[in-house]
């Protein structure tokens, strides 16, 4: 399957997007990626979704903005590595689901997330309210944070615009990952869009065409 070229995400909504890039290490091997970084908010606050790789990249990225939060979707190094430099770039806190304790650990030692990210928590991104939704299966923590309002959700790797996120680390559950998406995301509105942590946007009926097909 050929990635699509042309984000299918709406215009004119509240969403900020850089793509950032950098080395990934686990599990003893090195290997390059480039992350989605979304900054969801307005012209005076905003939450960043994954500070991966860059902080400064990031801090520009959001300009005079106060950052009220760092969402962290799910504890891989390549969705992490920059979270704690650009918390101390803008005095914000940390969020991560307690579950994916122990993947950001490793990362930072010394360092804890500030709050831990439930389900059915709610979020307020500027305008936007951001519905902290659990799912498991790519990580024991991964979370998509949806938005109603704007018919979007933020996917991280749960979900890519080619199907579910890798299943190869040890702690990943493809069964239940499968599970998660089918009863969490594809029982949104079709027409959501689905704004993942790599590669191109997507909707939800593009996705449960996606799975259908495997």
């Amino acid at each position: 399957m050929t990635q699509p070229t042309e984000s299918t995400r709406p215009p004119n909504i509240p969403v900020d997007h850089i793509v950032t890039s950098g080395v990934v290490r686990r599990g003893g091997l090195e290997w390059d990626v480039d992350t989605n970084v979304w900054m969801v908010g307005n012209d005076r606050t905003a939450i960043v979704l994954d500070a991966a790789h860059d902080a400064q990249a990031v801090a520009r990225a959001l300009g005079d903005r106060e950052l009220m939060a760092i969402v962290c979707t799910h504890g891989h190094h390549g969705h992490i590595n920059a979270a704690v430099e650009l918390a101390e770039l803008t005095d914000s806190p940390i969020l991560l689901h307690p579950d994916d304790d122990g993947l950001w650990h490793p990362v930072y030692p010394d360092r804890p997330p500030d709050a831990p990210l439930l389900a059915g928590e709610r979020l307020q991104a500027g305008d936007v309210e951001l519905r902290v939704l659990h799912t498991p299966g790519h990580t024991p923590g991964g979370v998509c944070l949806y938005a109603p309002d704007i018919g979007t959700v933020f996917t991280g790797d749960t979900l890519l615009w080619d199907g579910p996120g890798s299943t190869r680390a040890p702690e990943a559950d493809p069964a239940l990952l499968v599970r998660t998406i089918r009863e969490q995301l594809l029982s949104l509105p079709v027409d959501t869009v689905v704004l993942p942590g790599h590669g191109s946007s997507t909707t939800v009926g593009a996705a449960t065409d996606v799975l259908a097909g495997r």
